[in-house]
């Protein structure tokens, strides 16, 4: 297993690490409604709340607040609103860009993060188990996930965003493929 993390600072040594292309394959453009709908659901949430401690705190004339947070306390909704309408416009576009996969003969590639990247190669050789999941949003968009399982959990790898026939058929050939190397080794 090999974990590549990149960032944008220089170490002591000035070594750099190695360059990767990117993966192969992008998800499927449909993830980008599940992840906003995912992140509707989670700060529609948290703007309830916000609208809920606004008006209790609001009501309470609790006096354990802070003078300067009485008076702004209504503004709370507005912040929560304002950084969940960025969330679920921006985010799932930006992850649709940044997240993709790749399966090679004798390799599981991937590439996730937001502000930092994460690139992960996991060799077919040492995967455990593969699993196919299907939430109840993917299940409405035909979307699946597959998680590939190692010993090391950090050695573990999951692509989400894939077609159901996709990460089927992907889950299939790399069990049959990690079967198959593990029958050679012994």
């Amino acid at each position: 297993m090999t974990s590549v993390r990149r960032s944008h600072h220089k170490d002591g040594g000035g070594s750099h690490p190695p360059r990767l292309r990117p993966p192969a394959n992008r998800v499927s453009p449909r993830a980008v409604a599940h992840w906003a709908i995912e992140y509707l659901l989670l700060w529609g949430l948290a703007f309830g709340l916000a609208l809920g401690v606004a008006a209790w705190l609001g009501d309470a004339g609790w006096s354990g607040m802070p003078g300067w947070l009485t008076g702004r306390v209504g503004w709370l909704p507005y912040i929560v609103g304002t950084a969940g309408l960025l969330m679920v416009t921006a985010a799932p576009v930006w992850r649709y860009r940044v997240h993709r996969w790749e399966v090679s003969a004798d390799v599981v590639y991937t590439r996730t993060g937001w502000f930092s990247r994460e690139w992960l190669l996991v060799p077919v050789g040492r995967i455990q188990t593969v699993d196919t999941e299907q939430g109840w949003i993917e299940r409405l968009l035909g979307l699946a996930t597959i998680k590939v399982n190692t010993a090391s959990h950090t050695g573990s790898s999951e692509v989400s965003g894939l077609p159901l026939a996709v990460a089927t058929r992907l889950a299939e050939q790399l069990a049959h493929r990690a079967h198959d190397l593990r029958d050679d080794a012994t």
